[in-house]
């Protein structure tokens, strides 16, 4: 597909593109912020969701795990804990970066590389509408670790 034919970002003016200064056209963005505005409810309920399974049998959310059953069993429930915890970390990471993706949306800086300033590629935020850097500098930034 072509890159004007593509539903994510830029395409020419004459073509019902983006107003001059932005990069994605008003119905596109508007179709991103109703996506990440799903997405950010979806997170929120499973972050929360996650954090209440770790700690439902810890006294009063303390960490401290109350066991009368076999060793083996508080191996079990501390890797479940471990497990669901991790999970709600990453789940508040994204709605982190769902919130950033929208606050660029008001803004008017949502589609540009937080880097270098250019357009990001339609299919990168088509793939990951939060994302805050376009391809090449993502890459310099994963190679920089």
């Amino acid at each position: 597909m072509a890159r004007n034919e593509q539903p994510g970002a830029a395409s020419g003016p004459a073509q019902g593109g983006p107003a001059p200064g932005t990069t994605v056209a008003a119905g596109v963005l508007q179709s991103y912020r109703e996506r990440l505005q799903a997405e950010l409810e979806e997170l929120t309920v499973q972050a929360e969701e996650l954090e209440q399974a770790a700690n439902a049998n810890t006294p009063e959310g303390s960490g401290e795990v109350a066991f009368d059953e076999e060793f083996t069993d508080a191996g079990s429930y501390t890797f479940e804990r471990e497990r669901d915890l991790s999970l709600s970390n990453n789940a508040r990471d994204l709605i982190g970066k769902i919130q950033h993706a929208l606050t660029r949306m008001d803004r008017g800086t949502f589609g540009r590389c937080e880097t270098c300033g250019s357009p990001i590629e339609p299919e990168r935020l088509d793939a990951l509408p939060y994302a805050t850097l376009c391809l090449a500098d993502a890459r310099r930034q994963v190679r920089l670790r």
